[in-house]
């Protein structure tokens, strides 16, 4: 019996030192990584797709010009007005502003580059240089979608708070732009007050958000500078950035949102300098000509910008979007959006200048196959075209009429995969060296699973989805058939159980103090 325990001990020393290993193994693989480590993280660098020719894209640059020299902008507001033809542009007769192409050379030379979109926590900093890529939400749907009662309802400022406490636990969502209007909230100083804040209460990422009068902006700066501290350290890191509608295509001025857009520049605000035509409606049918329209529309933008403020940080938000041309309805979800986005990514980088599209808008109403190609597809060849800031991402329904909070969760795993994309191909000398192949085939145990380089590659080279389902049929009968849309929203209620208020206590108490809030 002694013998057999003597035996038996060394064994069972090598197999509970076996299993000491595999759990710390195991507990290794779940710790976060460093963020250097992780296989995807925002700003990676994309432009890898390139659907414009070096022609083209001079092509479309030389029309762009010619539209501002020949055609021009009308609709300027009076200050507007003073401060473009004080720059050096010309009004002509018919009110019309144009644009010479010497000013619009100069202005680009002035704008602001390689700029830094800040957030109230600084590790989620976004730097908008060359083909970084940074995905995030935005837009204004008008309903909320519920993907189990199938039910399309008036979207609230809390279904907006809720949506930014999501975004700001999602690791591949990186910026949370508004994404519904509050339809609770009656008052239109109101809704700016209340929207801005739903989502500053909701998640320290960087917040884009908008302005419906002019005479809002001093109310929300008021409460912009109660969130940071003061406005000192607004302007030294300021966390928020107007989307700005400045021009109402084709090639007409936005008088009032020109207005908010003065105010805010001077008051130390990033601007998203937003051209939103829709081909074959409000610009022109041609994919290339839709780019030229948007392309001008926007360097408009960058002269009036520049002229308030040199090198004022300012994003090129061409925005075109795509008609279904059979009926006008919106095509969000198209290939040709994709296109669309891409070709205007391309056009941010010929000008060496920050910038922003629309990508993952679905025309579905709902989380289904429709949404996920749609979504796949346009968030895909957005990141590889090296798009700066991938707007409306994730969670857009019924082409941009509808949100889903469950939709946040899956195109958390979405992103995740088209970042990867964005990634690309590691090959180094390590990377393609023969030493783990001699060790594998010559002699060794003629697989690779378990052996040093698989396990050390196994989280810096891999990503794996959260929600999505891998099981095999039959590990998939075992655990009850789950279905993809239930663990999404037990996602969802996890994090919303757990995550609160991110702005102190006594700021919070003191806004609600200063300020009707409606959500809680």
């Amino acid at each position: 019996m002694s013998e057999i325990g003597e035996t038996c001990a060394p064994e069972a020393a090598r197999r509970s030192a076996r299993a000491g290993g595999r759990a710390a193994r195991v507990a290794a693989r779940a710790a976060p990584l460093a963020e250097d480590l992780r296989p995807v993280r925002p700003g990676l660098p994309g432009g890898q797709y390139k659907p414009l020719t070096e022609d083209g894209v001079r092509q479309i640059h030389a029309a762009a010009l010619d539209a501002l020299e020949q055609i021009g902008l009308s609709q300027a507001p009076p200050s507007g007005v003073e401060i473009l033809t004080g720059a050096g542009a010309v009004q002509g007769d018919d009110g019309r502003i144009r644009f010479p192409r010497a000013l619009v050379e100069d202005m680009l030379a002035v704008a602001a580059r390689d700029i830094t979109l800040h957030a109230r926590d600084p590790k989620h900093d976004m730097l908008l240089s060359g083909t970084n890529v940074h995905y995030g939400t935005a837009g204004a749907a008008v309903h909320i979608v519920d993907p189990v009662t199938l039910d399309y309802r008036d979207s609230t400022a809390q279904d907006l708070y809720d949506a930014a406490r999501l975004v700001d636990n999602l690791d591949n969502i990186h910026f949370y732009q508004r994404t519904m209007v509050c339809r609770d909230v009656l008052d239109n100083k109101e809704m700016d007050l209340n929207t801005l804040y739903a989502c500053l209460a909701g998640t320290k990422k960087h917040v884009g958000t908008s302005f419906f009068d002019p005479s809002h902006v001093a109310d929300c700066f008021e409460m912009l500078y109660m969130v940071a501290g003061s406005e000192e350290k607004w302007l030294e890191r300021p966390f928020v950035s107007n989307s700005n509608c400045f021009v109402v295509p084709p090639m007409k001025f936005a008088e009032e949102s020109c207005k908010v857009m003065e105010d805010c520049v001077r008051r130390g605000m990033p601007m998203l300098l937003l051209s939103a035509g829709q081909a074959g409606a409000t610009a022109p049918a041609p994919i290339a000509l839709t780019i030229v329209q948007a392309v001008a529309e926007c360097l408009a933008g960058v002269v009036y910008v520049n002229a308030i403020k040199k090198g004022a940080p300012a994003i090129f938000g061409t925005w075109p979007f795509v008609s279904d041309l059979r009926t006008g309805a919106m095509s969000g979800g198209s290939a040709e959006q994709a296109l669309l986005t891409a070709g205007c990514a391309q056009m941010h980088h010929f000008y060496g200048l920050p910038g922003g599209a629309a990508s993952g808008i679905s025309d579905s109403k709902l989380p289904d196959m429709q949404a996920g190609w749609e979504q796949g597809i346009t968030n895909a060849l957005a990141g590889l075209a090296g798009l700066n800031m991938c707007y409306e991402a994730v969670g857009m329904h019924a082409s941009l009429l509808g949100f889903c909070l469950e939709s946040l969760i899956l195109g958390d795993d979405l992103l995740g995969q088209a970042m990867r994309l964005v990634r690309g191909i590691d090959v180094t000398p390590d990377s393609t060296s023969l030493d783990a192949m001699k060790e594998v085939c010559l002699g060794g145990p003629g697989h690779y699973l378990g052996s040093d380089q698989t396990l050390k590659l196994m989280q810096t080279e891999y990503i794996y989805p959260k929600t999505g389902n891998r099981m095999s049929p039959k590990e998939w009968n075992e655990a009850g058939k789950p279905l993809l849309l239930d663990t999404a929203i037990a996602r969802k209620n996890d994090i919303l159980a757990k995550a609160g208020c991110v702005v102190d206590p006594a700021v919070d108490r003191a806004i609600r103090a200063r300020f009707n809030i409606y959500f809680t």
